[in-house]
């Protein structure tokens, strides 16, 4: 039986404003982050999700509590998080190697390797997915975890930019303990403008 699984990023942080490593530690999400998550929000009224998910982040958890407007309860795995980067964390993006190096990198430094990242990322997708109540579910996560993630099903150069949006969601069709990409949808900035509009006024 096919089913339909949405994996997202969630919205903008303090420590993506300030090009801080973000993994396994969290930061707040900003005004503009918070206004993504509205914006996805208006995105999935009308389709019956039955059940939601998020990382155990709370700039994931707060994503999600706004896409819902709190209206669904949710459960938070540890198997949705970020990839771990070590010694890294909270440290300048200028320190992150080049993606080819993204392998082991950080391995060293206390860090996950991108293997890692995409077993438990698969494990607890499919783990999701094959509840016999989840046909239209959707689970926030994080820019690394959602590439490692579809990396597994295609190849990811052909349809992700070098950095991925916030609140990017990724539409998959799930059988056979196989994830199928359908679409991915990309936040609309104009209505975000619209929105910071009718804050600045009011």
């Amino acid at each position: 039986m096919k089913k339909t699984f949405y994996l997202m990023r969630h919205g903008e942080t303090l420590f993506n404003v300030r090009r801080k490593i973000q993994g396994a530690c969290d930061s707040p999400l900003t005004d503009l982050g918070r206004k993504q998550a509205k914006i996805a929000g208006e995105y999935f009224k009308g389709i019956p999700l039955d059940h939601v998910y998020c990382s155990t982040s709370e700039r994931a958890s707060d994503t999600l509590e706004i896409i819902t407007n709190n209206q669904m309860p949710y459960i938070r795995l540890k198997g949705l998080k970020e990839a771990n980067f070590g010694t890294f964390e909270g440290e300048s993006e200028d320190l992150n190697p080049s993606r080819e190096e993204y392998e082991t990198f950080f391995v060293p430094y206390g860090g996950e390797h991108r293997q890692e990242v995409r077993e438990r990322m698969v494990e607890t997708c499919t783990d999701i997915m094959e509840k016999d109540d989840h046909h239209v579910v959707l689970a926030v996560s994080h820019a690394g975890a959602c590439r490692n993630f579809l990396s597994v099903w295609q190849d990811t150069s052909d349809v992700l930019p070098e950095r991925i949006p916030n609140c990017t969601i990724f539409k998959y069709e799930y059988e056979d303990k196989k994830f199928k990409l359908l679409e991915i949808i990309t936040p609309d900035y104009s209505k975000i403008e619209e929105l910071l509009s009718a804050a600045t006024i009011s």
